[in-house]
């Protein structure tokens, strides 16, 4: 079960810890703390020093926690993504790049100390039962759950469990006051990578892609087809905000657009030889005008692929300057459910280029990195851009049809596009975070989206008017204190667009959120030019 606002948190988190922490080409697993790892006399002072804590130390303590803190501290002096993950972590981090999870199949979110369930999951356990989306979870196995104090750990663990066992819950749904009961038996979750994938314009497709899991080639190849078979004959990328996640991935992908034997990335580290990705002749789009979209948020496999058929010229590079990680990390997994996401090698474009941006300065300076490319006005003008330390050096890379490319701090857009100023209100970030587009969805505009038959017309005909803004900006001074006029009017449209679009999530999924928030995004505009 996972919960979520339904719109992009721009944080860059997401990229140091989460999705983005590395290409993981291996995964191996080791006994950690059993004492069998280490030959006899050769236990080092860490290990001491963690040994006399539990038996010596004057209170109570946490040790794993002690421990992850001090494994992270050393892995930081090292690189910026090699990381330590508690068990929960690395489940989470596995779940969300293997594709799927253990459940029922629903989003939810808290709201007055009830949980409502904000998307059903198609082909769910949930899905199949019949819940009903913006239902209310009054009872679980017949004992209350509304109204128990709620937070997410206490969601988490009432849906969590053996896959053969079932949960029987009470809900009320909006059309209907009486509680009534639905037996769901919890199974596997498949989940997909792609977000959307839809014909955008006349034989031009959209596809975006959230990550870099295990099942994105596939993935990707049953959504491309669907799009051939609708008259596809270009095709716009949507790389934005996607953090990275598996090598193979990446190359799959890559392999899609590419003749048999293009070099499309290499890998090489102090302890790891060189090794080498090439095409194979099994590409479904090897012909095609192509369109990816990338941003400052587009980090690992993203740049991988974007930076592989740049170097090639098979695509056109739109958007803003991407994250810039070059870094390759091998996952080691501890009997504890614990795992070690280490750094083992550096990843090469086509060209030779590495994109990793410098962390010489340490770990601090490096998070604070995306900060200073706002403040310096890079987000918004294109020559800031080359303007960035980063690209002052001599060192020049040049595609196969001898276009100057850049190295060594992200991959650089062969056409920029300005960031929306509105996106950075902090306002937008603020309301966001508190699930407030959700959460009035559920509690206002339900009775008017049962007023549209289909998501086409509810795209087409619907317009979030000032009297609707007005009064979810009400809405959310509940939550979101001293909300500032200036934001507001600044932030305004964008506003409407995204309540909008969150409504249509709500009702009918992730891709017409995109169909919608996408029909004025200028990002997607200059991809469907450039392709056409």
């Amino acid at each position: 079960m996972k919960q979520t606002a339904g719109i992009i948190f721009r944080s860059l988190v997401l990229i140091l810890a989460g999705v983005a922490i590395g290409l993981l080409i291996n995964n191996q697993r080791f006994n950690a703390g059993d004492g069998d790892i280490y030959a006899e006399g050769n236990t080092n002072k860490l290990d001491k020093v963690m040994d006399l804590v539990r038996k010596k130390y004057v209170d109570s303590i946490n040790v794993d926690s002690v421990e992850g803190i001090t494994i992270n501290n050393l892995l930081q002096k090292l690189d910026p993504h090699s990381v330590y993950l508690h068990q929960k972590q690395a489940q989470s981090l596995s779940e969300k790049l293997e594709g799927g999870f253990d459940g029922i199949g629903i989003e939810s979110q808290i709201l007055r100390d009830t949980m409502f369930v904000t998307q059903i999951l198609p082909g769910g356990p949930a899905a199949k039962a019949g819940l009903p989306n913006g239902a209310r979870i009054v009872t679980i196995n017949g004992r209350p759950f509304s109204g128990t104090h709620l937070n997410s750990d206490k969601v988490n663990n009432a849906f969590a469990s053996n896959n053969d066992t079932g949960l029987e819950l009470g809900i009320i749904t909006p059309a209907n006051n009486k509680v009534k009961t639905y037996h769901i038996r919890r199974s596997r979750v498949v989940m997909s990578s792609l977000d959307a994938a839809y014909i955008t314009a006349p034989a031009t497709g959209y596809i975006k892609i959230s990550k870099f899991g295990s099942t994105t080639d596939t993935d990707f190849r049953n959504a491309l087809q669907k799009l051939k078979n609708r008259g596809m004959q270009k095709l716009v990328l949507d790389l934005r905000g996607n953090g990275g996640g598996y090598l193979n991935q990446a190359t799959a992908l890559a392999d899609e657009f590419l003749p048999k034997n293009n070099l499309i990335v290499y890998t090489q580290g102090q302890h790891e030889p060189r090794t080498d990705y090439f095409a194979t002749d099994s590409g479904l789009f090897e012909q095609g005008k192509l369109a990816i979209l990338v941003d400052e948020h587009s980090a690992s496999a993203s740049e991988i692929l974007a930076g592989s058929l740049q170097d090639l010229d098979r695509a056109v590079i739109v958007g803003r300057r991407s994250f810039g990680k070059g870094l390759v990390q091998e996952q080691f997994t501890f009997n504890d459910g614990s795992a070690l996401n280490l750094t083992v090698a550096r990843y090469f474009t086509p060209s030779g280029r590495s994109i990793q941006k410098s962390y010489s300065k340490g770990t601090e300076n490096y998070r604070n990195e995306l900060t200073e490319r706002l403040q310096k006005g890079e987000l918004y003008t294109a020559q800031n851009n080359l303007e960035d330390s980063s690209f002052n050096n001599p060192a020049a890379y040049h595609t196969s049809a001898g276009k100057k490319v850049y190295g060594g701090g992200g991959i650089m857009p062969d056409i920029f596009v300005p960031e929306d100023a509105a996106v950075n209100v902090p306002l937008i970030q603020e309301l966001a975070r508190n699930q407030l587009f959700s959460a009035y969805v559920m509690d206002q505009m339900q009775p008017l989206l049962r007023n549209y038959a289909s998501p086409a017309d509810f795209a087409k005909f619907y317009n979030v008017d000032d009297i609707t803004f007005n009064n979810f900006i009400q809405y959310a001074s509940g939550t979101v204190k001293d909300i500032n006029p200036h934001e507001v009017n600044i932030a305004k449209s964008y506003l409407k667009v995204l309540l909008k679009a969150q409504a249509a999530r709500f009702k009918w999924g992730n891709e017409w959120y995109y169909r919608i928030t996408n029909q004025n995004d200028a990002g997607v505009m200059k991809a469907v030019a450039a392709v056409n």
